[in-house]
């Protein structure tokens, strides 16, 4: 599946569709750093969807963000910074929640339980109800 396909880029659709602009995907900011690589330089994380005009970033984080999963954590292998690539998620996902408001950014927070979603987390893509949904999660941040 590509990226355009994958069900974080359905959900920054709907988020352009709610927010009437179109966000700016993985985007990245000279203050939002991942750990020293072994060429001794810091990475730009990116964001998955950033809206200048609304001073906004989304973040849409699939089950392996919340719970272990092999496949994404590759646990026999540790990445630059010493840990497995699910605790490295863990941390650059924290270094997310406080950075991004700290720099004067409101951040939200989409998980696949709170769209139309199986047991397993895939997007079953009702497009009404995951726009509903997604209204009521942005209205919160005053957007107009």
């Amino acid at each position: 599946m590509s990226r355009e396909d994958s069900d974080e880029a359905y959900v920054l659709d709907l988020c352009d569709e709610v927010l009437g602009e179109r966000g700016r995907r993985q985007a990245r900011f000279d203050w939002l750093l991942g750990d020293i690589g072994r060429d001794g330089r810091a990475r730009k994380l990116p964001v998955d969807g950033y809206w200048p005009g609304h001073e906004l970033v989304v973040e849409y984080r699939e089950v392996q963000h919340d719970q272990p999963v092999r496949h994404f954590d590759k646990p026999d292998r540790l990445t630059v910074s010493g840990v497995h690539r699910g605790r490295q998620r863990a941390l650059y996902d924290q270094r997310r929640d406080e950075q991004i408001p700290a720099h004067g950014l409101r951040l939200v927070i989409v998980r696949p339980a709170e769209l139309s979603a199986n047991r397993r987390g895939r997007l079953l893509r009702d497009r009404e109800a995951d726009l509903s949904a997604l209204r009521v999660k942005l209205s919160s941040l005053a957007i107009g």
